[in-house]
């Protein structure tokens, strides 16, 4: 760990800046450091090393710890190919492999990608989870069409940049919580189910028995779930060349 990128993160115990509960089943979670992640590869034309490969708490992917030729030291997203000796750099013209940052322009179609951005310029926005990857299927001019990990295929700007390679660590799908433990580590308390509520607790409480067949799904707060809260009229929808897939 570098000492210089590490912050004690802050137990919230889903509590708001009020002290209630906002965010119910959280809390007594082991304590952390946040890791500082480059986001942004800006520091473009100038080589780096792979030191090393950590596991980070705070999320589901490793972390490579980077040491630039300048000195700098800096963690980013550990892609499946990225091994400790391996050097890296973000480069308009970087060589197409693990750990290097380029523009969509300049990324041959059908290659892995993670750590995308929205606009040039911007910080990596999408595509930080283990296992998740996006492609390249096709630049025209200033736009350059992306295949997300969910099924949708959106448009992005090609200058905006990305970094090649699929997110390491995809066997964190497969890891099974086996105590209880296990969950309060993780700051998730016990939950109860609704139907096991009384009625003023809980939309799906009271009655004879298990009587929440025949009801609509609710939220908690008796609000109808399983409704999209996409906006009909988001600027961004003529991006969208096609929607997730179901």
């Amino acid at each position: 760990m570098i000492g210089a990128l590490l912050t004690i993160k802050k137990k919230q115990s889903g509590r708001d800046s009020q002290g209630h509960v906002s965010v119910r089943h959280r809390g007594g979670e082991h304590k952390r450091y946040l890791r500082e992640i480059e986001w942004n590869r800006n520091k473009t034309d100038i080589k780096a090393k792979v030191t090393a490969i950590e596991y980070d708490p705070n999320r589901t992917a490793d972390i490579a710890v980077l040491s630039y030729e300048n000195g700098a030291k800096t963690y980013i997203l550990a892609s499946t190919n990225l091994k400790v000796g391996d050097v890296v750099v973000a480069s308009q013209n970087a060589p197409i492999k693990d750990g290097n940052c380029l523009p969509l322009r300049n990324i041959p179609v059908g290659v892995p990608i993670h750590a995308l951005a929205f606009h040039k310029g911007r910080p990596a926005q999408l595509v930080k989870s283990a296992g998740s990857a996006a492609y390249v299927q096709s630049i025209d001019g200033d736009k350059a069409t992306i295949k997300l990990p969910s099924g949708e295929i959106r448009i992005f700007h090609a200058d905006a940049q990305a970094t090649i390679g699929q997110v390491g660590n995809s066997d964190h799908s497969n890891q099974k919580l086996v105590k209880a433990g296990d969950s309060r580590h993780r700051g998730i308390r016990p939950s109860v189910r609704g139907v096991a509520q009384n009625p003023h607790s809980h939309p799906h409480g009271g009655g004879e028995g298990r009587s929440s067949i025949g009801m609509n799904p609710k939220t908690p707060w008796g609000k109808s779930a399983f409704r999209k809260t996409r906006k009909r009229k988001n600027a961004s929808n003529k991006l969208i060349v096609k929607r997730k897939s179901k």
